[in-house]
């Protein structure tokens, strides 16, 4: 079976990612898959968010949270071995990997506690998912989910006007939901074809 080249793009979410995969050439990419992958393990419900303890205060105890953190990490890697076997099982060669982020702001910096753990949740989610991307030789890189458009518009050159309408009809092609973080997704996996 001859391959198709691909990419995929995630938005990530505190214990989840949306998975887009575009494959084709950049001009006209086609969407191939769209899913939805656990960061976390649902049988332990605080490893959503690894870094928050009771009442939404910031967890400060290092061996809940490395525990967490292990937990996390282990949960990635299987979602994204699991996801990779799959597609290359399909036929896809994936060698790029674009991720989303609400922000890149160092979590030390932020005053508020309760802030500060969603920062950290972030960061964590953000670094495991590179980090088994990268063990099976996806290159991945990280974008601003405020800066996508305009990042987009000039690299794909198309307005930002055109590649909302065109990221919408991709919706036409899943049966699963349309939204933001697939938008989001599909935008990036787009960029990561390039």
């Amino acid at each position: 079976m001859k391959s198709e080249n691909a990419a995929l793009g995630f938005r990530i979410k505190s214990g989840w990612a949306t998975v887009v995969l575009l494959a084709g050439p950049v001009d006209s990419p086609r969407l191939r898959d769209n899913r939805v992958i656990e960061l976390c393990d649902p049988r332990v419900p605080e490893t959503r968010q690894p870094y928050h303890a009771a009442m939404g205060k910031l967890e400060t105890d290092l061996r809940k949270i490395n525990r967490r953190a292990h937990v996390v990490r282990s949960i990635a890697q299987q979602s994204i071995a699991t996801l990779l076997v799959g597609y290359r099982r399909e036929g896809y060669e994936i060698w790029r990997a674009d991720l989303v982020v609400g922000s890149q702001i160092d979590p030390t910096s932020i005053t508020n506690p309760h802030i500060r753990a969603h920062a950290f949740e972030g960061q964590l989610f953000r670094s495991v998912l590179e980090e088994a991307l990268h063990a099976h030789r996806v290159r991945t890189q990280v974008l601003i989910e405020g800066d996508i458009y305009a990042k987009a518009a000039v690299q794909l050159k198309k307005s930002s006007a055109q590649l909302r309408h065109l990221i919408q009809t991709f919706g036409r092609f899943t049966e699963g939901p349309w939204r933001a973080e697939q938008k989001a997704a599909a935008l990036a996996a787009w960029l990561a074809l390039c």
